[in-house]
């Protein structure tokens, strides 16, 4: 059922009550103080009440007045079975473009066996660290079905992929280092760089005349220089040019580290990722970064190079030696995802049809989709957030899930919905959603846009 956009039946008084809590939300982070303790009543101090932080405040505001026009959370919707081209949500299937599912793998047939024969000889979990608990077979087999698949000599997993980067960046470089990274890079290399103590710059994303003007001017300051890119970035589905960019790291005597999130299964002929697109030899980048949880339908991530840097890491980087290993149900489901994606290219053809039929329709019919280039990634931009979360709520109610990205996630003007396309999407899904897409975006463009009203005037 469609809701009723407006102030719906709110008195004079709690309208006037919402506008001055939005104003106050809306305060700088200069004004902020910081909250006195509580007292309980016999003296001593109560524990500290969340809802007193001014973030928690701003975020409560934003949400009570996008309900006053009917715009349902998005988020944490419960999804009850399997994500694919379509999902199930209370009940009501959707069209689903809001899924890593990529080449359609979680829920194969082979990958769930693969997965149950795990867990009936080895058990749900290793219950420790590696260097603890010890190897199981299956750890080997899906970092050496990694390192094959990269084409390099080794590769080591850890459970979860922000912590991959986190960790690994924080062990190999230091404060006498620096890291040069796309300004869309992923939140988990900015937070390794954090750790690590090294110097950070950013060059505008895909700039890579800016990126090389740094090195020149930047290089000679510090012992070791890594330079971080994605091999498809999830925000705006565009990738850089990686033959530049190792022409570049070997002339500056740096490292070049590529994280394959969002283009393992995507790029490529096979699927292997951004070297396979260029036709590179993979053993030219110094580390190559992936996830499990995307195409290789598991969950953890992965480091691939040599075989020094990998056993540098499983004896020093906490994110390894300090957590649990993979567990066995993910380990090999992940495994045979490789070898299926390997074996079955037509999967990653089917994904780049459908990646090429939603960019040209949306070409069509004056979608603004960024610099995409039609592959697993596909942004509608809508220029401001309020725009983006009503249009993500109009095409729920026709029965189509896609999440918006909104500010700060993104800047202001550049807030859109992700669209993310798998192989098993069909021609009239992806026809049904981009002209469903056009016409709710026409409708928001001309109606205006009442929460912009509503916190503007604020």
């Amino acid at each position: 059922m469609t809701k009723q956009r407006g102030m719906g039946g709110l008195t004079g008084g709690a309208k006037d009550q919402l506008l001055a809590d939005i104003r106050s939300a809306k305060k700088t982070r200069k004004e902020r103080r910081p909250a006195p303790a509580r007292q309980s009543a016999k003296g001593g101090k109560k524990a500290f009440d969340f809802s007193e932080l001014d973030d928690v405040k701003q975020y409560r505001m934003q949400r009570a007045a996008a309900e006053l026009i009917g715009i349902d959370n998005p988020f944490f919707r419960p999804h009850e079975a399997l994500a694919r081209d379509t999902t199930l949500i209370g009940n009501q299937t959707y069209i689903n473009f809001a899924s890593y599912n990529y080449l359609g793998l979680n829920g194969h047939p082979e990958v769930a066996e693969a997965a149950t024969e795990a867990i009936r000889r080895y058990g749900t979990t290793v219950s420790a660290s590696r260097v603890v608990a010890g190897e199981r077979p299956f750890h080997r087999d899906l970092e050496k079905a990694l390192a094959d698949m990269h084409g390099v000599e080794d590769a080591v997993v850890m459970v979860s992929g922000h912590a991959t980067n986190v960790t690994s960046i924080g062990h190999l470089m230091g404060p006498n280092d620096l890291v040069i990274c796309d300004a869309l890079i992923h939140n988990s290399i900015t937070e390794g760089i954090k750790l690590s103590g090294a110097a950070r710059m950013l060059f505008p994303h895909d700039n890579i005349d800016a990126l090389e003007e740094m090195l020149a001017n930047h290089r000679s300051r510090f012992e070791r220089v890594l330079i971080a890119v994605e091999g498809l970035y999830s925000m705006d589905g565009d990738f850089p040019d990686l033959p530049r960019l190792i022409e570049i790291k070997r002339r500056h005597d740096a490292w070049l580290m590529v994280d394959e999130a969002h283009s393992i299964g995507v790029l490529g002929e096979t699927g292997r990722g951004i070297a396979e697109y260029f036709g590179i030899d993979p053993t030219e980048v110094e580390i190559w970064m992936g996830t499990l949880s995307k195409t290789l339908s598991g969950c953890g991530g992965y480091i691939a190079g040599s075989s020094a840097l990998v056993e540098y890491l499983k004896v020093g980087a906490p994110g390894f030696v300090f957590s649990v290993g993979i567990s066995p149900p993910v380990g090999a489901a992940s495994t045979k995802a490789v070898e299926i994606m390997l074996r079955e290219p037509d999967r990653v053809e089917a994904l780049r049809e459908n990646g090429r039929l939603f960019l040209e329709l949306a070409a069509e019919a004056g979608l603004d989709t960024g610099p995409s280039m039609g592959y697993s990634v596909i942004p509608v931009i809508t220029g401001d957030s309020v725009s983006a979360a009503m249009l993500s709520n109009s095409l729920f109610e026709r029965g189509i899930n896609a999440l918006p990205i909104i500010y700060p996630a993104v800047a202001e003007k550049s807030a859109r919905l992700r669209f993310f396309i798998t192989s098993e999407h069909t021609r009239e899904q992806i026809r049904q959603t981009v002209a469903a897409t056009a016409e709710e975006l026409g409708k928001i463009r001309e109606q205006g846009s009442q929460f912009g009203k509503i916190l503007g005037g604020a």
